[in-house]
């Protein structure tokens, strides 16, 4: 993670989470808070899925982002498709709906940009780990080695 992209996707992934936590712990106590999950359950499940699976996106895993983007396309897609077809209807929305679509819609384009930051990360590509020569070249102990056997070639000088 050397680019300041990375950064900001991980630090939105984490600011969102913490977000969607309030939101069920709101919604749980029955409390009128800025938006109401669509479903309790499956929000509870998926805040666990995320605090799994950002680790592996900080660690640049492509797994833990595609987890990430099937648990939020599916939870946050739907709501915002229903939101969206309701609109297209002409059905009258309150305001409040207009907050949870653009949570949602912000939901879902983040997976997205966190999948596509792995697939185009050139540092993931540049520097591979290869098991042959990394012995060498990131052996801290052979450095060591090299160290103390230039600190004996000690000469006297006149």
């Amino acid at each position: 993670m050397k680019n300041l992209s990375s950064w900001l996707i991980v630090f939105f992934m984490v600011a969102f989470w913490g977000f969607r936590v309030i939101v069920a712990i709101m919604s749980s106590i029955n409390s009128q808070f800025m938006i109401q999950p669509s479903n309790l359950n499956i929000e509870i499940v998926l805040l666990f899925v995320v605090l799994i699976c950002v680790p592996f996106i900080f660690k640049r895993k492509m797994i833990g982002a595609i987890i990430y983007l099937v648990g939020y396309g599916y939870y946050f897609g739907q709501d915002l498709l229903s939101k969206i077809m309701m609109m297209i209807n002409g059905e009258t929305i309150p305001m409040s709906d207009y907050t949870s679509m653009f949570f949602s819609l912000v939901g879902f384009c983040l997976p997205i940009f966190a999948l596509f930051d792995i697939l185009l990360d050139k540092g993931r590509k540049a520097n591979p780990k290869d098991k042959k020569t990394d012995w060498f070249y990131k052996n801290e102990q052979y450095d060591r080695q090299l160290d103390e056997r230039a600190d004996k070639n000690n000469y006297r000088t006149l």
